[in-house]
């Protein structure tokens, strides 16, 4: 008993945490806590596809190339090149009334603004497939993340807009099931 008066309050407070982390070992190395790399389903190769609108070029040719590379940055935070899947872009459009009477409306494109166009680019990348989605680079890939992709003759901000598996999962759970959780509410086509 003379022991236990002889302690001061940073000697409790030391025992006290290494009691603590003696607890959350155990219970991690029984299953019952999961560590963030049991978290991870699958890895599998992601398309991203960043939408970005009203970009500004007078040169006739995309800047984006397929089967070129991009250098991307994820939330300001620079990331990785990837290489570009697909391209698509046209001139900005605008609607108007239509004469034809089973229309109400028609798209044309909108002469005010020719220099405007709007892109979809699609990357490929290597994701970690977990319940909360896709994870490249330690970053979550959500819809509606900003993105910036960088070439060498452009640096343009966009907005992540779709994200699919471009191939079959390879890992534990390998099934339509995880396909369909990664492309819940993702996939507009």
């Amino acid at each position: 008993m003379d022991f236990i008066k002889k302690l001061r309050p940073f000697d409790i407070i030391v025992i006290a945490l290494v009691i603590i982390a003696l607890f959350v070992f155990v219970i991690t190395q029984t299953g019952r806590r999961q560590t963030s790399s049991k978290q991870i389903e699958a890895e599998t190769k992601v398309d991203i596809e960043v939408y970005f609108r009203g970009v500004v070029i007078t040169s006739q040719n995309s800047p984006f190339k397929e089967g070129e590379e991009t250098f991307i940055t994820i939330r300001n935070v620079p990331y990785t090149k990837l290489r570009i899947k697909n391209t698509n872009y046209e001139r900005k459009k605008i609607m108007l009334p239509s004469a034809n009477s089973s229309k109400s409306y028609q798209l044309v494109d909108d002469l005010t603004s020719p220099f405007n166009y709007d892109f979809l680019v699609t990357l490929e990348d290597d994701a970690k497939i977990t319940k909360d989605g896709a994870v490249v680079g330690g970053n979550k890939i959500k819809i509606g993340l900003p993105v910036t992709l960088e070439g060498v003759d452009y640096k343009l901000n966009g907005i992540v807009s779709n994200i699919t598996l471009s191939k079959p999962a390879e890992g534990s759970i390998v099934d339509e099931d995880l396909d369909a959780e990664v492309n819940k509410n993702q996939d507009v086509h």
